[in-house]
């Protein structure tokens, strides 16, 4: 065992029966529930399937042996990332030991490229991976976002990587340069199983989504109820959150009692209004016609840093598919109390809006609904016949 995998408290476990045909690893929340979604669709078609995964509780619920709840330690932001250095190094040579000793059949990366495109690396440098001459093949589902920044990593990917499966179509063209096999194989949030956590409710309270990962719901939690406190103190609203960690941050902010904490996982949350942060949350919330505001602050040389290598017109996922401003963004000193109050207002009082949110709504369905070869399972599965 290296000395920094030796630092870490605990030891992966060993695989339940034997050499593993796959193992997952997503680290944040949005890439545990997709995850689980393939391993849902693949056991039902094999059951025999042993099947590893380093992510979280949508992953055990389908099926999977999780090996360590990645989803809980997930942080977001350059400063963010060094404050957790020595716990994330150690885990990396941790899960690069288990992966050489049990040699799974495939690694399936989702998404969280600021790890698994380095374990991609690392195993293509140890010759573990079928790049660097081993037997693990390396799967990687849920494109980095190349087509925003560090466009170049398609290259690095295409020397480390098997194969690519994408969830925008138009991300297939992103890679053609390269030798990388890249499919489309549909976006999760219109497939034919998928039920949204979120649907629109014109007499259902407003709706405040601060995120899933900690650092980020302890900066943006407050801008929304702040917000929310400059339309209406007294309104009704809703938090929905992911995990009891996420929870306990969003209690540290003290909320007016009479806001509801509801966890994701259940019936569809209902809404009049959203005002949410620009991660996946954002899109269910698109997909549902629900109006709404996005508001984002990160750490401040994170936000520099950003403004220096990311070339966007805009950070919300359905804004820059659709190319305009479905959700209007409120980025770091722009995001004050009366600007989201009066979209709150616009929101609620507003026909115009919700007809144009509804229209935009078809539209950016109609965008992520465009044929693909065969779901991600199916993708994984001829991967792994």
């Amino acid at each position: 065992m290296s000395e920094a995998a030796a630092q870490l408290p605990f030891r992966l476990p060993a695989p339940e029966g034997g050499r593993p045909d796959l193992l997952m690893i997503a680290g944040e929340h949005s890439g545990d529930e997709h995850a689980a979604r393939a391993v849902r669709e693949l056991r039902g078609k094999n059951p025999a399937l042993a099947i590893c995964a380093l992510g979280g509780p949508n992953l055990a619920a389908a099926g999977a042996q999780v090996l360590h709840d990645l989803t809980a330690s997930s942080v977001v932001g350059f400063v963010e990332v060094l404050k957790s250095y020595s716990f994330f190094k150690a885990l990396f040579e941790e899960t690069l030991r288990w992966i050489a000793e049990h040699r799974p059949r495939a690694v399936c990366l989702v998404d969280y490229p600021g790890l698994n495109l380095r374990l991609a690396a690392a195993l293509r440098e140890r010759g573990i991976s079928v790049k660097g001459g081993g037997d693990v093949k390396l799967l990687y589902y849920i494109s980095p976002q190349i087509w925003a920044w560090k466009g170049k990593r398609r290259f690095i990917m295409a020397r480390d990587l098997d194969a690519l499966a994408v969830i925008f179509p138009f991300e297939v063209e992103c890679y053609r340069d390269t030798d990388l096999p890249v499919e489309f194989v549909g976006h999760p949030f219109v497939a034919p199983d998928y039920v949204s956590p979120v649907a629109y409710d014109p007499a259902a309270p407003i709706l405040l989504l601060p995120g899933s990962r900690k650092q980020a719901v302890g900066r943006i939690l407050p801008v929304l109820l702040n917000g929310l406190a400059a339309h209406d103190a007294n309104a009704a609203a809703t938090i929905l959150y992911p995990s009891d960690a996420v929870l306990e941050v969003i209690r540290a902010a003290n909320p007016p009692a009479h806001i509801r904490c509801v966890p994701t996982g259940g019936e569809p949350v209902r809404a009049s209004a959203v005002l949410t942060s620009s991660g996946t949350m954002s899109l269910h919330c698109a997909l549902a016609g629900i109006p709404g505001a996005i508001a984002y602050r990160t750490n401040p040389l994170t936000y520099l840093l950003a403004r220096w290598w990311v070339k966007l017109d805009y950070i919300g996922i359905a804004n820059l598919l659709l190319k305009e401003a479905m959700y209007p963004e409120f980025i770091q000193g722009a995001a004050r109390p009366e600007a989201l109050a009066r979209e709150l207002r616009a929101c609620l009082r507003d026909p115009e809006r919700l007809t144009r949110t509804m229209g935009l709504r078809q539209r950016l369905a109609a965008l992520l609904n465009q044929p693909a070869c065969g779901t991600v399972a199916h993708w994984l599965a001829v991967r792994l016949a």
